[in-house]
């Protein structure tokens, strides 16, 4: 769905307020009270599944999985790739296939393909320091950080020093500012490992901007939704608080705060198109589609946290078998999309969590990918 308010110049941005957490942690607070009973015992929706191709995923566990309990009181889950087709959704989850929901962090993979397409036409290099586009947005006195390491987490940025006012409503550049303020301290160096972080791909948001001379979310469209034919797929204005329906699990209104780290609208079949192109080179250069899955060298030996590629992508190995994603948390749902190194096989997800206990969901997640797999 194309929204016409995104072409908005980027000095007419009204403010944004954002709350930055852990990748993969972040577990939306749920509505007061019971689901109803319809609701708990509704079974998966019918799939299909084509007869050839991979290895076939296990829907007798996903159908487990996916019914209403004490982890999740509703799942949509939508398998594609070679011969594969599978769709399903339980508890209050909508039963149109192509419901939107808001999609939290998964906007960042929109935004780093933003940026590799940038650098593929010779805009600025991954080695290029963000104080050379962004002057006088980060203090003298720090380091170069580079737009690479703004992608894979390895800026250095900790947490901010300055805290976040609730119902606050910064700029991206005021944002920022709670990193920079005059008493917070550099960050350190040498940097010693992956620490995920939103601040880099607010930065990064600017960038973008910054070179193309557009708003962040005529760039998405331009470059990526309308040549990919993703309808339902857009980055709202600030201040537009709507989600357009079929809504999935969660109409209320949300101030879409987050931009260019969390901010974006989608659907299911959306995201399983965009992934499966960004991992077939449909949108990115040969040297631009390594950084996808380059691994930088301190994400070696990152222990119990997610590790992110040179692109920004989560890698994981289930069973064995290795696959490439980005998790997402807004309002009440926690959603991901993943799929095997050429998109042979995708997986997206959107899940209403009911339980606080992250690992618990983590490991739920984990299995949910599995069986799809």
């Amino acid at each position: 769905m194309t929204n016409p308010k995104n072409a908005a110049n980027p000095a007419t941005r009204r403010t944004r307020w954002i709350t930055l957490v852990a990748a993969g942690a972040a577990v939306a607070s749920l509505a007061a009270g019971a689901l109803p009973a319809s609701a708990a015992e509704r079974a998966p929706a019918p799939v299909t599944a084509a007869p050839h191709g991979p290895q076939a995923p296990d829907t007798a566990e996903l159908a487990r999985l996916m019914a209403p309990g004490d982890t999740a009181s509703g799942t949509l889950v939508r398998l594609g790739g070679s011969g594969v087709r599978w769709t399903g959704a339980t508890g209050p989850l909508s039963q149109d296939p192509a419901a939107n929901f808001r999609i939290g962090s998964i906007t960042k993979l929109f935004t780093s393909t933003l940026v590799l397409q940038l650098i593929g036409e010779g805009r600025f290099t991954i080695d290029t320091p963000v104080q050379e586009i962004l002057p006088g947005t980060l203090p003298a006195h720090w380091k170069p950080i580079t737009v690479g390491q703004l992608m894979s987490h390895t800026s250095g940025l900790e947490l901010p020093c300055v805290g976040f006012v609730k119902g606050d409503a910064p700029t991206p550049e005021q944002v920022i500012s709670h990193w920079t303020d005059p008493k917070c301290a550099a960050p350190r160096y040498p940097v010693l490992t992956q620490q995920y972080n939103g601040a880099n791909y607010f930065l990064l948001g600017m960038v973008i901007e910054k070179a193309t001379g557009h708003s962040y979310a005529d760039e998405v469209q331009r470059r990526i939704a309308r040549p990919l034919g993703l309808r339902r797929t857009y980055s709202p204005e600030a201040g537009d608080r709507s989600l357009p329906g079929p809504v999935l699990a969660d109409p209320s209104e949300i101030d879409p705060w987050a931009w260019s780290e969390g901010g974006m609208v989608s659907n299911a079949p959306d995201l399983e198109r965009f992934m499966t192109a960004l991992l077939r080179g449909r949108l990115l250069r040969p040297a631009e589609q390594r950084q996808l899955f380059t691994m930088p060298a301190l994400s070696e030996g990152v222990k119990n946290r997610d590790r992110f590629s040179m692109a920004g992508l989560m890698r994981y190995e289930i069973g064995g078998t290795v696959v490439w994603g980005k998790t997402g948390s807004m309002g009440r749902t926690t959603s991901g999309v993943f799929a095997t190194e050429h998109g042979a096989r995708t997986v997206v997800y959107s899940l209403v969590p009911a339980t606080g206990n992250h690992d618990l969901l983590r490991e739920h997640i984990g299995k949910l990918v599995g069986a799809a797999l």
